[in-house]
């Protein structure tokens, strides 16, 4: 019983342990054209000077086809190639000067430029900086100039999108509010050679904070293009944190349903691949619900019914922003619709926050990353959640949702202690039995008889040693929810608990709640009933040592359950003892005793 106690606590420290080791970020991919550095980081590109090309990234490999050309026409790329390299071309319908637009609610702040008419700022005004008091930016800024800010088209000419890129876009309001009403702004741009786009972006806040509908329309000539909309290096790096357990996972590609692939279509799941996969397979369709970017706590992606949509992706390491500073590995994205339909495409900008994932699209949910316990999450964040909406403060509600989950396992919790009570007095009927088998070898067979008779006494005495460590076991899935729960869920991300405790999915930045917790499991220790011999206990009092230095680094939230959870079992234990009575004292006679009393039995009884 007590090396199974043992063996439990020491399997449980290993498994948490490889699952959090698994989930640390892996280091940056190579990529062509960015050549480690003496640090394994990855090295700067070349420096810009006046001979290098300044021109537009070209549009991803993509496998889609332009749109059919019109009969008695010129294809689209020989006459987007044609026109493109001609002289003369001029703007009929453009803006005079580069400006920008600014639309702004009661939770984002977005700004785009006239010039392309794309995305340059998406600020969300109640998330900010970990680490400074700045609105989280979900567009990176200080990108290299041929990168694409979100919104870009990308034509199989590069010339079109060149000229896209760099066209001013008139638009249709210089700034605008919208805190409870719809707002589009909408940017038209043609030249003389009938080259036309017309781009409009749709905000509802009534509907939803986060989502932005997007339309385009580009034809040349009359003729329909069909334009792939790019996203650039997208959300941001690793977000820096003082907890080293409490890991950030960096951008990465994310989408949902099911993938073509040879020709079949697989079921219905998320992938996320990173670095390495895309540059394995860069290029994703089929029947696929959303796809886009996401980092930690972020995402930005576009929701489509067309099956036809295609993503592709690319990996775009940056060096760091100041020499010592972490490298930024980023990922770009495009999307393409073969047909050339672009409209009314919804795309969500904003936190993972899993209702406002579920009111937008049920399907989003799955961009939250809960890890191979998510079907024990997702019904422990909607309770903390219901709890949170009545006490107001994470903190509480971690304390009321611990104390309720013990109130369910209390009954295993009472059978565990009155089993480990039980065990614990027929300990020297036990080691009687063991002292008698002590002088044989393991591999003799008159040792089993030895485990037949503890066998028969533990079911003489109602026993089962199973029993003191199954409630043990069951609260450690429990224990790697609540990880995986504090460690994803943008809802608790940058909450106060009390005092010291400024963010919740952090460490304690004292270390007082781990010491305490480890002080509470050292009570824990003293307070369970003795069992085994003297070394295998001071075996069991390095549990507490072992795990305070592993919850040293948790996020705090997570210290707190398990703290919460100690105490809670410490009261139980009390009144589990007091309900039982203290335990029954068996005095088992030494085997030599026996055996004397036994002859004096004998001899008395042949005088007689």
């Amino acid at each position: 019983m007590e090396r199974r106690v043992l063996l439990a606590f020491l399997l449980s420290f290993v498994v948490l342990f490889v699952y959090q080791r698994v989930f640390v970020p892996p280091p940056p991919t190579e990529v062509p054209g960015f050549a480690p550095g003496p640090d394994g980081a990855a090295a700067p590109p070349p420096p810009v000077t006046d001979a290098t090309p300044r021109g537009p990234a070209a549009p991803m490999p993509l496998t889609a086809a332009p749109a059919e050309p019109v009969a008695g026409a010129a294809s689209t790329n020989e006459a987007g190639a044609e026109l493109a390299g001609s002289e003369g071309i001029v703007p009929v319908v453009a803006a005079e000067i580069e400006e920008d637009i600014v639309i702004e609610s009661d939770t984002v702040r977005a700004v785009f430029s006239n010039r392309g008419g794309v995305l340059t700022s998406w600020q969300l005004k109640y998330h900010t900086e970990q680490e400074s008091d700045a609105l989280i930016e979900l567009v990176p800024r200080d990108l290299p100039p041929d990168e694409a800010p979100p919104f870009t088209l990308g034509f199989d000419d590069p010339g079109l999108s060149a000229r896209a890129r760099d066209a001013l876009f008139r638009n249709s309001a210089n700034a605008s509010a919208v805190n409870d009403r719809a707002e589009s702004v909408t940017f038209v741009f043609e030249d003389s050679s009938g080259f036309r786009i017309r781009k409009q972006f749709m905000f509802d806040p009534a509907a939803h904070d986060y989502v932005i509908r997007v339309s385009v329309e580009a034809t040349l000539g009359g003729q329909v293009l069909a334009p792939a909309l790019q996203w650039g290096p997208a959300l941001g790096g690793v977000e820096s944190g003082s907890s080293g357990i409490g890991y950030r996972a960096g951008p990465r590609g994310v989408f949902y349903g099911r993938v073509l692939d040879g020709g079949v279509l697989g079921d219905e799941d998320v992938e996320r691949p990173d670095a390495g996969d895309v540059a394995a397979r860069p290029v994703y369709n089929g029947q696929l619900q959303f796809a886009g970017v996401d980092n930690h706590y972020f995402l930005a992606a576009a929701l489509t019914d067309n099956p036809a949509m295609q993503v592709g992706y690319r990996a775009v390491p940056l060096p760091p922003r100041e020499p010592d500073g972490p490298s930024r590995d980023l990922m770009a994205f495009e999307l393409r619709w073969p047909d050339g339909v672009i409209e009314d495409v919804p795309f969500f900008l904003g936190p993972k926050n899993f209702e406002s994932l579920e009111q937008v699209n049920p399907a989003l949910i799955q961009a939250i990353d809960f890890g191979w316990t998510g079907w024990l999450v997702v019904p422990l964040h909607r309770s903390l959640t219901w709890i949170y909406d009545f006490v107001g403060n994470w903190g509480w509600a971690i304390i009321i949702l611990t104390f309720l989950i013990n109130v369910i396992i209390f009954p295993l919790n009472h059978k565990s202690v009155v089993s480990m009570r039980k065990m614990q007095e027929v300990q020297p009927e036990m080691k009687a039995i063991q002292e008698r088998y002590k002088h044989l070898k393991t591999s003799d067979p008159d040792k089993q008889k030895m485990n037949q008779e503890i066998m028969a006494l533990y079911r003489d005495r109602g026993v089962n040693p199973a029993s003191g460590c199954f409630p043990m076991l069951l609260t450690m899935p429990v224990l790697f929810a609540f990880y995986s729960l504090l460690s994803v869920a943008v809802e608790i991300r940058g909450e106060p608990f009390v005092g010291w405790i400024t963010d919740l999915t952090l460490r304690d930045p004292l270390f007082i709640m781990p010491l305490v917790m480890g002080g509470s499991m050292v009570v824990q220790q003293k307070m369970a009933p003795a069992q085994g011999d003297p070394m295998q206990q001071k075996m069991m009092m390095l549990m507490p040592v072992m795990f305070t230095g592993m919850f040293l680094w948790a996020p705090s939230g997570l210290v707190l359950y398990w703290l919460t959870s100690n105490m809670l079992r410490i009261v139980q234990t009390v009144v589990t003892n007091r309900v039982i009575g203290p335990p029954k004292v068996r005095t088992v006679r030494p085997a030599a005793e026996r055996r004397i009393k036994q002859r004096g039995k004998g001899k008395g009884s042949k005088e007689k």
